[in-house]
């Protein structure tokens, strides 16, 4: 008789959950040991025996989405070097990049926590919820191999991507407009909130740039980081075209 190939189970989650985890990421495990493993939080695993929290996989996640960010740019800009190439990996890899992937792909329901990070919204923390993807990277990168990770990656990140700060090739717009600004011998720039929107997974913020009390940009997205770059970005679109700031 053919031998018959028992379907994987995960006996930390219920079926739906799974399912509904697996379709957040973009991708369906094989083995659920390391996905166990990457949505538990030091503090469960300290309460429950979990056998095992997310702190090894959360190490090793952060080199693969190092070296698959790297390879991205590297394709993506050809005419970007080793320091902006550098420079535009750290503004997508920065925790709260991170953390807006996480909450746009509803992973904090799916963290457990003990009690303490439960009380004081653990699953909204920015800490957590990068820790949390680079771990869950590492599960896929050690479940499906390099291939389902770059898929995987290419996928979460496409949006930051293609955001319009993203098409200056890794331009560090907000230190830009600093320098620019201090070159012609004014203040630095000065970042408002002026909206935050949006279910906690999935908040929204619009920021203003303002040149000695002015206006001079607005940017939009899901951190707080990528509307302040969207906006020195636009501000200093508006410097180069002007080449003063506004009245």
């Amino acid at each position: 008789m053919p031998k018959t190939t028992r379907m994987a189970y995960s006996p930390f989650m219920d079926a739906d959950k799974l399912e509904q985890l697996q379709q957040s990421l973009g991708y369906r495990f094989t083995d659920f040991t390391h996905l166990h493993q990457a949505i538990t939080h030091p503090s469960f695993d300290n309460e429950q025996e979990a056998g095992g929290d997310y702190q090894r996989l959360e190490f090793l996640g952060d080199a693969v989405l190092g070296m698959l960010l790297a390879e991205t740019f590297f394709a993506r800009f050809p005419g970007a070097d080793e320091g902006e190439l550098s420079r535009y990996r750290a503004l997508l890899a920065e925790q709260g990049s991170l953390a807006g992937i996480a909450r746009e792909r509803g992973l904090g329901a799916y963290i457990r926590l003990g009690r303490g990070e439960e009380q004081t919204a653990g699953r909204d923390k920015d800490s957590i919820l990068c820790d949390v993807l680079e771990a869950l990277i590492a599960a896929v990168y050690l479940d499906g191999g390099l291939d389902a990770a770059r898929r995987v990656v290419a996928e979460l990140f496409d949006e930051l991507l293609d955001a319009p700060w993203g098409q200056t090739a890794s331009r560090d717009a907000k230190s830009e407009l600093q320098e620019a600004l201090s070159a012609r011998g004014l203040a630095p720039p000065e970042y408002r909130l002026a909206e935050e929107s949006g279910p906690p997974h999935d908040r929204q913020f619009r920021f203003l740039v303002l040149i000695e009390g002015a206006v001079a940009g607005e940017g939009q997205g899901r951190s707080k980081k990528i509307a302040q770059q969207a906006a020195a970005t636009l501000a200093l679109q508006m410097l180069e075209h002007k080449g003063e700031p506004p009245a």
